[in-house]
């Protein structure tokens, strides 16, 4: 066992690792959602899709920013670090290890076995769509933690190809939906259909989880080669393509059906989408593509998960640091930190069903674990917003000052649109939230002094 990682990827890796866990799973999985919430509203969906796209940039623009500055093993943690110190650096670590990226992966594993699902004609919540989630589950950590240059290439290859259904849809859906003119009934119908949804905030909350996953790419920081000029450029590069692209879909879609569809037809929705405007045959194929698209987004998403526990270790801190900051000679992977986190990912998945998919299980503890731990992160990063602003003094105007702020408003923001949407439920969720961080912190070690 070794305890240092190899610098093994590149530019090209480093941008498939941001477009690649945020493009491929959200936006086929919320469009109908952002519509339902919008009560129909196309122009208000497409708001939310430019609102939240706008945060997006403009985070990543800041730790872009951070990126210059600081690098050492995991991108957020060490940005934590530097603005606000040792205690609350682990706290991120451990929220983004034993909630966050864990959440993210479980409702993936599952997204991609309802597509799949979808495909077959089988139930998206049965028992047959629970298995293939596990096997979904299993399977990309396997790849993750015993091949993962495999699975950096896999990342790469399904990147390419999440793009071709977006781009096919965003271009053919506009032409058709101009030509046909289902287009402007949409627009046209959006008044007087905006009356039982939640409007703005609810949506833009939704597209919060379609957005979410480019700032894992931080994870691999230290296995990036040149990192301080690689992660910047794939961090700015990769949430340009993700905006654009979200949002060419978006109106694609909405010229390929009705927006009563869209909202009737669930899960079902895209592909009906696919099968009108390519037919059924080629409809089905690129709705393949889709299913193909959802399981890169998970392989991006594990390959951040893995590291986790390794993060906080790597400094000496958590649970059994020397355990989980072990590095694998053969894989050059810390594959105790690897197994823990499958085992989170499964704890959450459970979770997820119990809350979400049946009868809930919780009570007034459930809630939506692919949307409320995303705002919590938006959440935790206005502090350190405000002290990069504090502590950047050698930077220009537009760096210290422009963009973070801008960065703080989004943040705000969000978190006043989940509370607008989800009420007294956010409550609930907090105290989950304090239970688990409370944990945490006793594994947390004050670091020696000099």
């Amino acid at each position: 066992m070794d305890n240092k990682l190899e610098k093994k990827y590149g530019l090209a890796t480093a941008i498939c690792m941001v477009v690649g866990t945020v493009v491929g799973s959200g936006v086929f999985f919320k469009a109908e959602t952002v519509l339902k919430k919008t009560g129909g509203n196309m122009p208000m969906g497409i708001l939310a899709w430019l609102i939240v796209g706008a945060i997006m940039v403009v985070c990543s623009y800041v730790f872009a920013t951070m990126a210059t500055k600081y690098e050492k093993v995991n991108g957020l943690v060490d940005y934590a670090e530097a603005t606000l110190g040792n205690r609350y650096a682990y706290n991120i670590g451990w929220f983004m290890a034993t909630i966050y990226t864990p959440c993210l992966v479980s409702v993936l594993a599952w997204v991609s076995a309802r597509y799949a699902c979808v495909l077959l004609g089988w139930d998206i919540t049965g028992g047959s769509c629970m298995t293939i989630t596990a096997f979904f589950l299993c399977m990309s950590y396997g790849m993750n933690a015993l091949a993962p240059r495999l699975a950096g290439k896999f990342q790469i290859s399904t990147t390419v190809i999440k793009m071709i259904p977006l781009v096919l849809m965003a271009v053919i859906g506009t032409i058709v939906g101009l030509g046909n003119g289902q287009m402007a009934q949409n627009f046209s119908e959006a008044a007087s259909m905006a009356t039982s949804g939640g409007g703005l905030m609810p949506a833009a909350v939704a597209v919060a989880f379609a957005y979410e996953g480019w700032i894992l790419a931080t994870s691999i920081n230290a296995e990036l080669k040149d990192a301080k000029k690689t992660l910047p450029r794939a961090l700015i590069l990769g949430s340009f393509i993700v905006v654009a692209i979200y949002i060419c879909y978006y109106i694609g879609l909405n010229g390929a059906v009705t927006t009563e569809e869209l909202m009737a037809s669930g899960e079902a929705a895209a592909k009906m989408a696919f099968q009108r405007v390519f037919g059924e045959t080629a409809g089905t194929l690129v709705f393949v593509l889709i299913v193909i698209s959802c399981l890169g987004t998970l392989n991006g998403l594990m390959l951040s998960c893995c590291r986790g526990m390794y993060a906080l270790a790597a400094r000496g801190q958590g649970p059994k640091p020397e355990l989980f900051a072990q590095v694998d000679v053969a894989t050059n992977m810390p594959s105790n930190s690897a197994i823990l986190s499958l085992a989170l990912d499964g704890f959450w998945l459970l979770y997820f069903y119990g809350a979400n998919l049946t009868a809930p299980w919780f009570g007034s503890f459930s809630f939506d674990s692919s949307e409320l731990p995303i705002v919590t992160l938006y959440g935790m990063y206005i502090p350190m917003f405000i002290m990069f602003i504090v502590k950047s003094r050698e930077l220009n105007g537009f760096k210290r000052f422009v963009m973070p702020i801008l960065g703080l408003g989004g943040c705000v923001f969000m978190v006043y649109a989940a509370f607008a949407a989800y009420g007294k439920v956010v409550l609930f969720y907090l105290i989950v939230f304090a239970v688990i961080m409370i944990i945490g912190n006793l594994f947390y070690r004050a670091p020696k002094k000099a």
